[in-house]
């Protein structure tokens, strides 16, 4: 098996100045660290036990099999937050069907973001017996 060090999940947007600001500014994400210089340079955020790297640039839109799924502590809040920072709310927060609450946005270029809550009755929380 293959021995994983670290991760990070990599992004190449239409515009990265734009991309920049919604990663940083409006979902507030912590960049990690930077690199290169100019308007094509990298950054790196930090997402809880991974990471997203945007960089580089892209010609093609993003395909829409590629999602993001980024647990939060209180979607209400989350919704609440990024709703006043100006992004774009896809969808409010819902209880699924399968017992998390879902909130989809969408980054500059239509990547899909799933903020996830897992409340404290869920099996992903809590499993009776173990």
């Amino acid at each position: 098996m293959v021995h994983v060090l670290s991760s990070r999940t990599l992004i190449r947007p239409s515009d990265p100045e734009r991309s920049r600001r919604f990663y940083g500014e409006q979902l507030g994400l912590a960049v990690y660290r930077e690199f290169g210089d100019g308007p094509d340079r990298g950054t790196v955020y930090f997402l809880g036990g991974g990471f997203l790297e945007v960089s580089g640039r892209s010609e093609v839109p993003p395909s829409p099999a590629v999602r993001l799924w980024l647990q939060v502590e209180d979607a209400d809040r989350a919704h609440e937050e990024l709703r006043a920072r100006g992004v774009e709310i896809v969808r409010p927060p819902v209880r699924e069907p399968w017992g998390l609450i879902e909130m989809w946005i969408e980054d500059p270029d239509g990547t899909r973001i799933v903020l996830v809550e897992v409340p404290a009755d869920h099996p992903i929380r809590y499993r009776p017996g173990i």
